[in-house]
């Protein structure tokens, strides 16, 4: 059984008189362990397959099982649970508490966690010793979202779900990101997903899962990923 298990899923939007359907019967599957890219154009709808295996979104249709468990079939108890302990998330946007410093924003995160990692000590994992006291309005576009990512590593998530990581930041800032994100599944065997439209990331991951109109058009497995820094586009 594979760590994340997608069978035949379906979901569907009504807006109005209107369905929007945003997945199609879509399956796969994600080792624990890997850095996983799901990549496709706007609407494909990546981002919706990673709400779902969030939990912060319900499937119309199918299956989806998460370490052994079936999330489809939570409730919503269980869904704020599973959320709260076995996701970390990241977004494009940060998402910081404006006026709680980095390290109290990562403490807030730690602070609702049955085992979370120590709030400093993450924060120098992600290379922020020296800015634990700055608040967000304070700090560039980069290093917020390395307080991001650090929030979302203390938790000391199963599974940790970035959705367009770098896509707020410009272009050196932004490989630096993914390279935290690579190093980071590479030293902890965390799981790690990461969305996004360019298709020049694939390189860098295990696993690589194209979305098209909300069909996934192919699942490839990449048995010598490429280092960030390597990478260009």
């Amino acid at each position: 059984m594979a760590f994340v298990e997608f069978h035949d899923v379906y979901k569907t939007y009504i807006a109005g008189e209107v369905e929007i359907n945003a997945l199609h019967g879509a399956s796969f599957e994600i080792e624990k362990g890997e850095l996983c890219v799901i990549v496709g154009a706007s609407g494909a709808g990546k981002t919706t397959l990673l709400n779902i295996l969030g939990g912060m979104d319900s499937l119309s249709k199918g299956q989806v099982l998460f370490d052994g468990e079936d999330i489809s079939k939570f409730n919503n108890r269980q869904l704020t649970t599973y959320r709260r302990y076995d996701i970390g998330f990241v977004f494009q946007f940060y998402n910081l508490v404006q006026n709680l410093t980095a390290l109290e924003n990562v403490e807030l995160s730690s602070q609702i966690c049955r085992d979370p990692l120590d709030a400093k000590e993450t924060l120098k994992l992600v290379g922020l010793a020296d800015r634990m006291n700055n608040f967000p309005a304070a700090l560039s576009g980069g290093e917020q979202q390395r307080v991001a990512i650090a929030r979302a590593l203390s938790k000391n998530p199963k599974l940790l779900l970035c959705d367009e990581p770098t896509g707020a930041l410009d272009y050196v800032t932004g490989k630096q990101i993914l390279k935290l994100l690579q190093d980071t599944a590479r030293k902890t065997g965390m799981t790690v997903v990461i969305i996004t439209h360019n298709s020049a990331l694939t390189e860098m991951a295990d696993r690589v899962i194209r979305v098209k109109s909300g069909t996934i058009t192919s699942i490839e497995h990449n048995e010598n990923p490429t280092p960030v820094e390597e990478i260009e586009w």
